[in-house]
């Protein structure tokens, strides 16, 4: 019996993931593949900490609402906590999901604007 997340969306997005070429969508989907007790969880002060203004930031996990952000940021992520929505919205950001956000790169050939945080 093989296993593996029961989400169906998420199941779908990391098999897209695995698929591609470029090591930067491998390691996202190597993140993502981890059981949930072990998946990434990120909090806005971190993002706000390690992140910078005019690259957008890749959780491959959920975003947490502790701590505050300085600068507007885009965020691109699994799950978001309803705090942390308001916190990246209060700066300036926007948040938008993993998938959307892997639709609209998926092509890209330079990742330099581009931060995964775990």
């Amino acid at each position: 019996m093989e296993r593996g997340p029961t989400n169906k969306s998420l199941a779908e997005l990391i098999d897209k993931l695995k698929k591609e070429k470029r090591p930067f969508w491998k390691r996202i989907a190597f993140f993502l593949s981890k059981p949930r007790r072990r998946r990434v969880e990120v909090n806005v002060s971190k993002i706000s900490r390690y992140g910078k203004e005019g690259i957008t930031v890749v959780v491959p996990g959920k975003v947490l609402g502790d701590g505050s952000l300085r600068f507007p940021v885009v965020v691109a992520a699994f799950k978001f906590s309803k705090r942390a929505l308001k916190e990246i919205e209060n700066a300036g950001g926007k948040a938008i999901g993993l998938k959307e956000f892997y639709e609209k790169n998926r092509k890209a050939k330079h990742f330099n604007d581009f931060m995964i945080l775990v």
